[in-house]
């Protein structure tokens, strides 16, 4: 289950409330009159089931109550009554398959944004992932590819190509290309250093590295495995089941391809390096394949399940008139 708490006008409170009311899966109705300030307006709270919940926030959307009031939206951990109970039983589909679009396009909107955050956390697990390959540990590479954060604009991207949003696109992508460049650059200053300081070796970067070598030795397994956890975590995003998300970030060879490439080229060894861009290429390609590729079907059929409960009400309602 969803709450929702709104601010609206006291002139679109009665539009508000006849929208909630016929809104199939929704329940625990209150309105507190002329209690908002800032924005002036009454409050409005209701539960609404989450399969339901993505219509009904388009609904009041289409009031621009976003513009001339507010909405906000949490989930419900624990519900004790039977009228949510009855609510979510009436709402069409499973809400465990139910995409809020407003939702997701918000989260992402905010993991892609290009911060200082955002840099350091690439920037040090490209630097992690340098270390892991130069010693050709796999718990370092596994490691690194949990601290990368480039889920977030690669699921920002994908989000604004369904939902047809350019300035979402041309931000995730900002920060997907941007943060890449700069962890490789400081991670090719960082292997300079740690050669200087004897840590790292040329020697090192060219043994056989049976634990890494797959890092820059791209095959078509690199590009299945990579739409797999593109789809995994497409829907783990959508499904709000957020654990799977770390699952993900350690299948998929992004950074450590980042990081392949910086300690490469920092020796000269463009073979490798070229080797690692092209891993890291592939990874990115099948993800986003896979993730807009996912969002489609979701949204294909969570449209033909709408379809499907419109009809069928209104062979209720006929059945129910001609009786």
């Amino acid at each position: 289950m969803l709450h929702l708490r709104l601010i609206s006008p006291a002139d679109k409170t009665d539009d508000v409330l006849r929208l909630i009311e016929g809104t199939t899966g929704t329940t625990h109705l209150a309105v507190v009159p002329g209690a908002a300030r800032d924005p002036a307006g009454d409050v409005i709270m209701c539960d609404v089931a989450r399969e339901a919940g993505d219509e009904l926030i388009a609904g009041l959307r289409d009031l621009d109550l976003d513009k001339c009031g507010s909405i906000a939206v949490e989930n419900i951990d624990l519900s004790l009554s039977e009228r949510a109970d009855e609510a979510e039983h009436e709402a069409p589909g499973e809400g465990s398959d139910a995409v809020l679009w407003e939702h997701l396009t918000d989260a992402t909107h905010e993991e892609s944004t290009l911060s200082i955050t955002y840099v350091a956390f690439i920037t040090l697990a490209t630097m992690i992932a340098a270390c892991g390959v130069v010693l050709d540990n796999a718990i370092l590479i596994v490691g690194a590819m949990a601290v990368g954060p480039e889920f977030g604009p690669l699921a920002g991207f994908c989000t604004a190509l369904v939902r047809r949003a350019p300035r979402l696109a041309l931000r995730s992508l900002i920060a997907l290309l941007v943060g890449f460049l700069a962890a490789m650059v400081v991670t090719t200053g960082f292997s300079y250093f740690m050669d200087a300081t004897d840590l790292f070796s040329h020697e090192a970067l060219k043994a056989e590295r049976p634990n890494t070598n797959f890092i820059y030795r791209p095959d078509w397994f690199s590009f299945v495995v990579a739409v797999l956890a593109g789809a995994a975590g497409t829907l783990s995003l959508t499904s709000a089941k957020s654990g799977a998300l770390v699952g993900v970030a350690i299948s998929v060879t992004t950074v450590p391809a980042a990081a392949n490439a910086a300690v490469a080229f920092s020796y000269n060894e463009y073979k490798q390096a070229w080797g690692s861009t092209e891993q890291l290429l592939l990874n990115l390609l099948g993800i986003v394949l896979a993730g807009t590729l996912t969002l489609l079907a979701q949204k294909a059929l969570w449209a033909t399940q709408r379809e499907r409960t419109a009809k069928s009400r209104r062979r209720a309602q006929d059945s129910v008139t001609g009786s």
